[in-house]
């Protein structure tokens, strides 16, 4: 099982990722604005996401990516860490990344900013995909 100590591991390679917390759980924030959190079971990623790529991923990784009610209206995935691989928690942190972090930050971050995802799928926004 993929724990947060990996998360924030894998979160650490990307400028202005930052330790917090949200809700009282831990989080990473990108210059002060949410990009993921750990929710109260421990066992489930909260990642920020396009509208387009959330459909997605919920259609090809079901058994990864989920949704409850609470967070249906919003641009945010839950992601199963006991399912998740590697791949996938770094394909949705880099997202996360990509939706949280200021223009300014991606402009001088190409390598993240325009970086090939590492679930496979092509690009779904200016910011790229998981």
């Amino acid at each position: 099982m993929v724990t947060f100590d990996k998360v924030k591991k894998f979160a650490a390679a990307f400028p202005g990722v930052e330790e917090s917390t949200s809700y009282g759980t831990p989080a990473l924030k990108v210059r002060g604005k949410l990009m993921a959190r750990l929710r109260e079971d421990n066992e489930t990623l909260v990642l920020r996401v396009t509208w387009d790529e959330r459909e997605r991923v919920l259609a090809v990784y079901p058994d990864v990516f989920f949704l409850t009610e609470h967070y249906r209206n919003y641009p945010w995935v839950l992601l199963r860490l006991r399912a998740a691989t590697p791949s996938q928690l770094r394909a949705g942190l880099l997202h996360a990344w990509q939706q949280s972090a200021p223009r300014s930050l991606l402009s001088r971050s190409a390598k993240y900013a325009s970086a090939e995802n590492t679930a496979g799928a092509p690009e779904r926004s200016r910011r790229g995909g998981l």
